[in-house]
């Protein structure tokens, strides 16, 4: 410990360290309103995204795998309970050897009893061209077997910062025996 700290009485910190804290939140406030242009950011960007989301569960190499389910998974028709974590290629094209252009990095879970309904909670981690370096964070409610399902997006970084917006998820292939799907994304996000 710095000597100037162990000299300093608990009361003699605390009242200093009082008085910095309330000093530079004004007027004792937890909050400040901020100018975007003191961050450099400028008029906002709506941007479209495609790309094509490979969900891979049965193969020497899945790229999603189950982390959790419970005693009554197995019996439920819709997997009700378990819980898959994700590490999903991102392609530019349908075709798996496409350029691939990012990853879809997080949790889904089956969330419904009488429909396959999932929790997205997914981290689109892109690493190609000028996004490379950024993602968005998806979290909502896909119901795989609807023709389009329609997810938010809540946040972004890097050049997806302050990102809002929403993705459309449609159903490219599906083997039902394998569980594997190829899925056809368009992602339309204002950010700055």
């Amino acid at each position: 410990m710095p000597k100037t700290f162990s000299k300093l009485s608990s009361s003699t910190f605390f009242f200093h360290f009082n008085l910095l804290f309330f000093s530079a939140t004004s007027s004792g406030s937890f909050s400040n309103i901020l100018s975007p242009k003191k961050f450099g950011l400028k008029r906002e960007k709506l941007t479209h995204l495609h790309f094509y989301f490979h969900d891979i569960v049965s193969s020497r190499n899945p790229t999603a795998i189950p982390v959790a389910s419970s005693a009554s998974t197995n019996k439920s028709h819709t997997g009700f309970g378990v819980v898959m974590m994700a590490d999903d290629p991102l392609t530019a094209a349908p075709d798996p050897n496409s350029k691939l252009v990012g990853k879809a990095q997080g949790i889904y879970a089956s969330a419904a009893q009488d429909e396959v309904g999932l929790l997205m909670v997914m981290n689109l981690a892109f690493m190609e061209g000028k996004y490379n370096g950024s993602s968005l964070s998806l979290l909502g409610r896909n119901t795989v077997f609807s023709r389009v399902r329609e997810m938010p997006i809540v946040g972004g970084s890097g050049l997806f910062r302050f990102a809002r917006g929403y993705a459309q998820a449609k159903t490219h292939t599906l083997d039902l025996k394998t569980g594997n799907a190829v899925v056809e994304y368009n992602v339309y996000v204002f950010h700055y």
